[in-house]
């Protein structure tokens, strides 16, 4: 089969194609024909030694956890697909799922049917970015209706479903992104909009209960500069860089919360959300697909963070 392997940690030309075993399933997985492809920020870090590079260990390896595709052999004991079903997930997460490639096996559980309102390349858009979103909402900050939501980089992959999630929930939704995107994001369900470019959000917002933080410390100590916006007992969910000792200190001395936070692959809240997009709840915005010869292409895109939404590879002919 066709995949994109690197060889080396490295640019975006470390990645290329070329032909690969065809994996089998064991016992509880199985095998799904690729259709597409989603491509993340975690994606591109780990390719250059960053993200999960510590997880997958040296090259050779094959990146992407996001697929949406179909069945096409069902190992001993799977009773929850069959052969043929449109499936979409987010396998082994940190761990190898090898996503750009043709085929790839994981467990049943790690997939649940696509949504059916949505293409293959629309759906390989959701799951990392939507389970992030969703788990760090509902599962570690526990938002409640009337809470007041910050959400950091909202017009990206995770923060445009963040702003629809939160807003489901029955929050008051407030988001940082640049301007052109914030008509946009008000019709997605933002309540407030901050240009971070024109001003700093600790001076436009106030008395939040809940920061999603997509972006970090890296980038000009937005984590800490976020502690400022909480209400005390206000909880920061640090997704990007995690939380540093310096973080947590700073936390605790403002009597604020603060955790890490890393996805996990699940099955049952993918379903969740997939009745979620075919009501017509949710959205998922895809700014570009490339075919998976231009797996490089794509990273270049995405490194260049200015995407609104998600990058897609289109892997199946």
């Amino acid at each position: 089969m066709r995949a994109v392997v690197q060889h080396a940690l490295g640019g975006p030309d470390v990645l290329s194609v070329q032909q690969v075993p065809r994996p089998e399933p064991l016992p509880t997985e199985v095998r799904v024909k690729v259709h597409a492809a989603g491509v993340n920020p975690v994606d591109w870090k780990t390719r250059a030694g960053d993200g999960m590079a510590g997880v997958l260990g040296e090259p050779p390896f094959i990146l992407g956890w996001d697929i949406s595709g179909v069945v096409d052999k069902v190992g001993f004991g799977v009773t929850t697909l069959k052969e043929g079903d449109e499936v979409y997930g987010m396998p082994w997460f940190p761990r190898a799922a090898g996503a750009y490639a043709e085929y790839v096996t994981a467990p049943s559980r790690h997939f649940t049917r696509k949504p059916s309102t949505l293409s293959h390349e629309e759906a390989a858009a959701v799951p990392l970015a939507a389970l992030t979103a969703w788990q760090a909402l509902t599962d570690t900050a526990h938002v409640q209706p009337g809470q007041r939501v910050l959400i950091h980089a909202a017009a990206g992959g995770v923060g445009h479903l963040a702003v629809q999630f939160a807003r489901h929930l029955g929050a008051h939704v407030i988001g940082t992104a640049r301007s052109g995107s914030h008509g946009w994001l008000t019709k997605l369900g933002a309540n407030e909009l901050i240009d971070y470019t024109a001003v700093r959000f600790e001076d436009a917002v106030a008395d939040v209960d809940v920061v999603l933080d997509l972006v970090g410390d890296h980038h000009e100590n937005t984590s800490t500069r976020s502690l400022a916006v909480l209400r005390p007992g206000g909880l920061l969910v640090a997704v990007p860089a995690g939380v540093s000792p310096e973080l947590a200190a700073a936390a605790q001395a403002k009597e604020k919360r603060v955790t890490a936070f890393l996805v996990e692959p699940d099955g049952p809240a993918l379903a969740t959300i997939g009745d979620l997009i075919d009501s017509g709840k949710v959205v998922v915005e895809v700014e570009d697909m490339f075919p998976l010869e231009q797996a490089a292409a794509a990273h270049t895109r995405g490194e260049s963070n200015r995407t609104r939404g998600k990058l897609v590879l289109r892997v199946a002919a």
